[in-house]
């Protein structure tokens, strides 16, 4: 009777459990396999198993090594900004003042932009050296003869990381922000009163709790960072040094038409994410374990 009625609670789930499955994981047991066969489009009388070596081919490449090495840095980057920026933001958020709910609002806009709109505005409306907003300010401070310069060609790689930034600040923010507002306000309260200061309050008691909130923003944000392609391919073109390797994997399935050594890539990326994935479900059942005390 117990086994049945534990059945009969799954079974409304089931449907979507075996959607779930078709959609993701029968996709990916796929690109495992693709990623172990020797299977390129321009030789199509030349297909077979190759076993690891496209993974050997992935990691001894230059170019796939450089992508690495850059989605690493883009992600460290711009989680690393994009927490500082948002804790900062989700602070004054905290306090009351005319206007909090508008306010909140605009801030999370830009988080609800399509990524390629986001890119394009980044590109051509702020960064453009004739027209572009970054340089139009900088002619409005200093007169006609202000520096004009091209913020992508000299700054690929950062111009990169300031559009996603820009993007990403805002569910840093409002992770952090939920933290901040789930504090025992009567504990921080009794420190004032103590004659603790505002840094000290900061530095002994928000900061702690925040701290899960804080890994759970980073976590989701760099599942999301690795897998980053519009704004490389919008920018840059993944040119100056800036491709990641969703922008290798792009270049490798559609321009070389290797579709094993794609893969392989691919499944390093799955990989990768699976790791950052596993530490963020840790983090939050950390956060569900402390709220049921």
């Amino acid at each position: 009777m117990q086994r049945s009625g534990a059945w009969a609670r799954r079974m409304p789930l089931l449907p979507a459990l075996i959607i779930v499955i078709l959609m993701t994981q029968i996709p990916f047991l796929a690109t495992i396999v693709i990623s172990m066969m020797n299977w390129n489009a321009y030789y199509p009388d030349d297909i077979h198993f190759a076993g690891f070596q496209n993974f050997g081919i992935v990691l001894a490449d230059p170019e796939a090594r450089s992508a690495i090495f850059v989605t690493i840095l883009l992600t460290v980057a711009v989680v690393g900004f994009s927490l500082l920026i948002g804790l900062g933001i989700a602070l004054l958020l905290d306090r009351s003042f005319p206007g909090r709910g508008i306010v909140r609002t605009m801030m999370i806009t830009p988080f609800l932009l399509v990524p390629i709109a986001a890119a394009l505005l980044w590109k051509h409306a702020i960064y453009n050296p004739v027209y572009g907003l970054l340089n139009g300010t900088l002619t409005w401070i200093f007169g006609e003869g202000a520096p004009q310069p091209d913020w992508i060609s000299q700054w690929p790689f950062w111009a990169i990381v300031a559009a996603i930034v820009w993007q990403w600040t805002p569910f840093m923010m409002l992770i952090l922000l939920a933290g901040l507002q789930s504090r025992p306000l009567d504990v921080v309260e009794a420190a004032r009163i103590d004659g603790a200061s505002s840094w000290q309050i900061f530095t002994n008691m928000t900061l702690p709790h925040l701290r899960p909130f804080i890994e759970l923003a980073g976590l989701l944000g760099a599942i999301n960072i690795v897998q980053n392609f519009d704004h490389v391919f919008t920018i840059t073109g993944g040119a100056l040094g800036t491709a990641n390797l969703p922008y290798f994997i792009y270049q490798t399935f559609y321009v070389a038409q290797d579709y094993g050594v794609a893969s392989a890539a691919g499944v390093i990326v799955v990989l990768g994410t699976i790791i950052i994935a596993t530490f963020a479900l840790r983090t939050v059942l950390s956060l569900f374990k402390e709220e049921t005390r």
